[in-house]
């Protein structure tokens, strides 16, 4: 059974920073495929930022690209999601998900395993 374990979130105002983590486990990773997603309040959950466990390329919406940026830790088994120049349409719960398989990073139907989500704030 995967687990994955968000923290990191809070509030913080527009052009300030966080770093959201998500750890995993319950299994070895190496052909999963690992994102972030968000939700805001009325608003569907998106696709924010994805990579492959075991290396490779890193994918990011065109909301977030120069941004965020996604990166990882193997030997912890956590993924990172360090967030820049925030702004308040940022505000959402930020979610990790997991699947075994590394193609269709960005689409939200094909993962799962979610992590219970954190909150992110952003006042402007």
């Amino acid at each position: 059974q995967v687990q994955l374990v968000e923290s990191g979130g809070g509030l913080v105002q527009a052009g300030g920073s966080l770093r959201l983590s998500c750890t995993a486990s319950g299994r070895t990773f190496s052909r999963y495929t690992i994102a972030w997603f968000r939700q805001a309040p009325g608003k569907e959950r998106e696709f924010v930022a994805g990579t492959i466990w075991s290396g490779g390329n890193a994918y990011s919406a065109d909301s977030v690209k120069g941004r965020f940026t996604i990166s990882r830790d193997n030997a912890k088994n956590t993924v990172y999601l360090q967030m820049n120049s925030l702004k308040p349409e940022d505000t959402a719960v930020y979610s990790c998900a997991a699947k075994p398989e590394i193609i269709r990073v960005g689409v939200l139907s094909t993962y799962a395993y979610w992590g219970q989500g954190t909150q992110v704030t952003v006042s402007s």
